[in-house]
């Protein structure tokens, strides 16, 4: 586990953030030094998911939720070698994330439209986007085998040394170039929405007002009240007026609960 952390400071140089998600309580932040380690490994089994950011999040975008087809497609060589500047985990058996890092920094809407082109999952967009720590469990009860077990989520190639080339566009919805990250054509598993659900897509001009939209659209969407929870609190940054993980709770179980009354009601 030392060792990856050691990667991710190579991959990160101007550094990384690490944080514990309770699907309930919400998401604190812990310093990523190995001395965290162990404190890391007892809240993972204890049922939290751990998971890791770049402190500077310009010139990286993450793409999730991928299959083995998508992976070969855009993030290897015809000669099977990694692309530049990839970090590859498989977070579940045949289902990873790949991080990219960039020669330049990227726009949100410029990382929304490579990143649907490259069959990303629509729903994880990439403002304030977080990605699972390898070498720790994906504690989904979906990814639950029949012993009992989570898979582990395993670091499969990392390239510190190089950047990718991510050539710019003219508009978010601009055609898609001839050669988008890839020497191979886009085929298979697209995304064709350019238009992904994130919170920023509900902006209100107040904090509160926006998460309260942004609680209807993922609810009548099929999403659970847990989902909901984790969403607001991946996506939102400032919580200035909520200071405190308690108030913090009771703000999204009041929001929730408003949001839930109206879908049912409907």
């Amino acid at each position: 586990m030392r060792r990856i952390f050691q990667k991710l400071d190579r991959y990160f140089p101007s550094g990384w953030r690490v944080a514990v998600l309770d699907m309930l309580k919400g998401r604190w932040i812990v310093e990523s030094a190995s001395s965290k380690i162990g404190y890391l490994r007892a809240e993972n089994a204890s049922g939290r998911h751990i998971l890791i950011q770049p402190k500077d999040p310009s010139c990286y975008m993450l793409a999730d939720d991928l299959n083995q087809g998508l992976i070969w497609s855009h993030h290897r060589l015809p000669d099977a070698t990694w692309k530049p500047g990839r970090m590859v985990v498989e977070t579940s058996p045949r289902n990873f994330q790949v991080w990219i890092r960039s020669q330049r920094p990227l726009s949100l809407d410029e990382k929304r439209y490579w990143l649907a082109r490259l069959g990303s999952d629509p729903a994880a967009d990439p403002n304030n986007r977080w990605g699972r720590c390898p070498g720790f469990r994906n504690r989904k009860d979906k990814h639950r085998n029949d012993k009992g077990e989570y898979p582990l989520s395993r670091l499969i190639w990392i390239d510190w040394a190089r950047t990718a080339e991510v050539p710019p566009i003219t508009s978010p919805k601009a055609a898609i170039p001839s050669s988008p990250l890839s020497h191979q054509p886009l085929e298979g598993g697209v995304c064709h929405n350019p238009e992904p659900i994130c919170r920023s897509r509900y902006e209100r001009g107040n904090e509160s007002t926006t998460d309260f939209s942004y609680a209807l659209a993922l609810m009548r969407r099929g999403y659970t009240d847990d989902q909901v929870r984790s969403r607001i609190l991946s996506e939102r940054t400032r919580w200035d007026n909520h200071r405190g993980q308690g108030k913090t709770d009771a703000y999204l179980d009041r929001t929730i609960r408003r949001a839930r009354a109206i879908i049912a009601a409907a």
